[in-house]
């Protein structure tokens, strides 16, 4: 068999958009390839923040993928025509069966995160620096290797904020990124939620390829008043990268969880989309700390008084 690579550029903040219009053609997966600066040691990444982004998915040359390209054409013009982001046009190019499997890979590389963390794909080489802390990452197609803003940001937080000893809950975790990061920093135990199943098999396989199984706990399931009630005051550290309704509508169980002087660090937030997190969390009683922003995307730091 061969595939059909379907390709578009766009600013970065139609990704989210131009993500779900490709993915109603593929169950391949989307990539997502940021744009990329090469570092002096010649060995990592960092991301140019605000520059075009290439949003990448597959599907089988079967007979459908001309129907599929022209529909995927039409969702895009209509992205463009009422958008106020760039969104480009459709490329397309095939790629053989023997290449599929590999064909998503090259678009992830060692990235440098904030000032010390290194996301390394587990098929890439990489040797560290001594105060570097590297996170290795077999993301598949299904989640990306921590370059969404969104992720960056929590990533930078947990950095500066996780001292050895604490505790910490990850609050849809995905592909395990933030749990990893958080247990390479110091802390002793995270815990790892996620309402999807292939997030927590992907969560519970990266806890595993950094050796990390006893020390993350990753379940299957959704803060709920109930299983909030029953982490009550238990966590120092809360991270929860979801969106921002969904954040507003469980702050009541968000704000449990942090321990009295703990810290709550959300994000998955669109800057228009601030008041629907952020007021929910302020009536809760939390105190908001530090805000950050990348591009239109928002993470808040908020701290529960002693």
């Amino acid at each position: 068999m061969h595939w059909l690579e379907l390709t578009v550029t766009t600013h970065p903040d139609a990704v989210e958009s131009v993500s779900e219009l490709l993915s109603r053609y593929t169950t391949e997966g989307i990539v997502i390839e940021d744009p990329i600066e090469l570092l002096e040691d010649g060995q990592a990444y960092r991301v140019r923040q605000g520059e075009p982004v290439q949003v990448h998915a597959y599907t089988p040359i079967d007979g459908t993928e001309e129907e599929i390209s022209q529909r995927v054409r039409e969702g895009l013009w209509h992205f463009a025509s009422i958008g106020a982001h760039f969104v480009g046009e459709l490329q397309t190019r095939a790629v053989n069966e023997e290449d599929w499997a590999n064909a998503w890979k090259e678009y992830y590389h060692v990235t440098l995160i904030g000032e010390r963390l290194v996301i390394r794909p587990s098929w890439r080489e990489y040797t560290p620096k001594p105060e570097e802390v590297v996170l290795t990452l077999d993301p598949g197609m299904a989640f990306g290797t921590g370059l969404h803003p969104t992720t960056r940001m929590c990533l930078e937080q947990l950095e500066k904020r996780v001292t050895p000893g604490m505790r910490i809950l990850d609050v849809g975790t995905g592909s395990g990124i933030l749990a990893i990061a958080a247990a390479k920093l110091g802390a002793e135990f995270i815990h790892a939620i996620d309402n999807s199943s292939v997030a927590t098999e992907s969560a519970s396989e990266n806890a595993a390829l950094n050796e990390l199984a006893e020390q993350i706990k990753v379940e299957l399931g959704e803060l709920t008043p109930e299983s909030a009630g029953q982490m009550k005051g238990q966590y120092d550290i809360v991270v929860a990268n979801i969106i921002a309704h969904v954040i507003g509508a469980i702050a009541p169980q968000l704000a449990t969880t942090v321990a009295p002087g703990g810290l709550l660090v959300v994000s998955g937030i669109i800057e228009a989309r601030r008041p629907d997190a952020e007021g929910p969390l302020l009536e809760t009683g939390l105190e908001l700390v530090e805000e950050t922003m990348i591009e239109d995307w928002l993470a808040l730091v908020f701290r529960k008084r002693a």
